[in-house]
């Protein structure tokens, strides 16, 4: 099996779009060839109509099939509308804050993680991870089992006053025991990656699960420290999940990082591979 998927979040759009970052986004896509593109929050910067708009058209322009998932930034930021119809807009271009995607090579779900009151560190109800824990366990063990949310999991690398997602030991815990092996997040505009071994004291033989935190694809605030324009790759096989990190080079995106991580039972036992 071998399944590539191009993870973007945090566009922005309505701040700083950039043609030339765009057109190179084009080029990665037709040169990568992901099954599935995945956008994990803050579509846009202020959750206005024609923002909504932009970012809906410029995802589905590449004819690869989109997985969307909202983050703090998607709703409305005037009251009442913020409290009465948070994510009326994007559901107007997405039909669900919660969406799921299923093919022979991927099983991926989305989790809404924004709450109107709570801007910086949103939140899962169990609700919520056992609707996933259903979806991911839809399709058997034969697919690889994607989580999709817009707060982080991880700590970022650089300070940030972000906090993770509420509950973020419990919401982690609940998706791993799942079934999920790569877990997706943005908000912090930063690259991290972990496997579970490198975070987890555990005990005799257990999955491999990769957590991923990709950094902003747009840029709204370019001075500010710790904050880098880039997206991932992931490539997952029979035996390793490969993560290739592009960071925007000021005319292309360049390749930074390759991590290779083993997927099942045992250890890596492979020598890394080129990137695409």
């Amino acid at each position: 099996m071998n399944a590539r998927i191009l993870h973007v979040s945090d566009l922005h759009m309505g701040t700083r779009e950039d043609a030339a970052v765009e057109r190179a986004l084009r080029a990665l896509v037709e040169r990568t060839a992901p099954e599935l593109l995945i956008a994990s929050g803050d579509l846009t910067h202020r959750g206005r109509p024609d923002q909504h708009e932009r970012a809906a058209r410029l995802l589905r322009s590449f004819a690869v099939p989109v997985l969307a998932v909202p983050g703090n930034h998607d709703i409305p930021y005037s009251f009442p509308a913020r409290f009465t119809r948070p994510f009326a807009e994007f559901e107007r271009h997405w039909q669900t804050a919660e969406p799921v995607y299923e093919s022979a090579h991927i099983q991926a779900v989305g989790l809404n993680s924004v709450r109107p009151w709570r801007h910086q560190s949103g939140g899962v109800s169990d609700a919520q991870l056992a609707r996933a824990a259903d979806r991911l366990r839809a399709n058997g063990d034969g697919p690889v089992r994607i989580a999709v949310l817009h707060h982080q999991m991880l700590g970022s690398p650089w300070r940030s006053r972000k906090k993770p997602v509420a509950r973020r030991n419990h919401v982690l815990r609940s998706l791993v025991e799942a079934g999920a092996e790569l877990i997706l997040a943005g908000h912090i505009h930063q690259a991290a990656v972990s496997e579970r071994h490198e975070f987890e004291v555990v005990a005799g033989d257990v999955r491999g699960v990769v957590v991923s935190i990709a950094p902003g694809f747009g840029q709204p605030r370019p001075n500010r420290l710790g904050e880098a324009r880039g997206l991932h790759v992931y490539e997952v096989g029979d035996d390793t999940l490969s993560v290739w990190t592009y960071i925007w080079r000021g005319d292309d995106w360049g390749l930074t990082a390759e991590r290779i991580f083993p997927r099942g039972l045992q250890p890596l036992a492979t020598e890394a591979a080129a990137g695409p």
